[in-house]
C-alpha cells in the first residue's frame, strides 16, 4: 500500500501538522488503528506528564493504622470508611490486597 501525506488538525491546539507517508507506514507496520489527533509538541507535553509527580517522589500521607492504631504514612489519600494498615500489620494479613484493604508504604 502507498501513502500519501495528509494534513491534520491538533485536537488540543488547533494548529495543523503533517502527517507524513513513512509515518503512516510506521503507523500500518506497527497495527495502529487511529491516525494520531495530537501534533507532535502537544503529543510531547502530554507525555511528559506537566502536572503529575515524578516517580520516587510521592506524596505521603499521614494515617492511621486500622489493625493496631499506630501512625503510618501512605502513598494515597485515606478514604473514610476504608481500611489502612502499617506495614507489620498488611504483612501479618499475608500481604495481597484482600477486599477493602490498602497497600501502604512507610518511610
Amino acid at each position: 500500500m502507498e501513502f500519501q501525506d495528509k494534513v491534520l488538525v491538533c485536537r488540543e491546539c488547533g494548529k495543523e501538522f503533517l502527517f507524513s507517508a513513512g509515518e503512516q507506514a510506521f503507523y500500518a507496520e506497527k497495527g495502529f488503528q487511529h491516525q494520531p489527533s495530537r501534533c507532535k509538541e502537544c503529543r510531547g507535553a502530554r507525555r511528559s506528564g506537566g502536572d503529575r509527580v515524578p516517580q520516587g517522589e510521592r506524596q505521603l500521607f499521614p494515617a492511621v493504622c486500622t489493625a493496631c492504631g499506630k501512625e503510618t504514612q501512605v502513598p494515597f489519600k485515606p478514604t473514610a470508611g476504608k481500611p489502612v494498615y502499617c506495614r507489620e500489620c498488611y504483612a501479618k494479613r499475608g500481604g495481597r490486597a484482600g477486599q477493602g484493604s490498602s497497600v501502604v508504604l512507610e518511610p
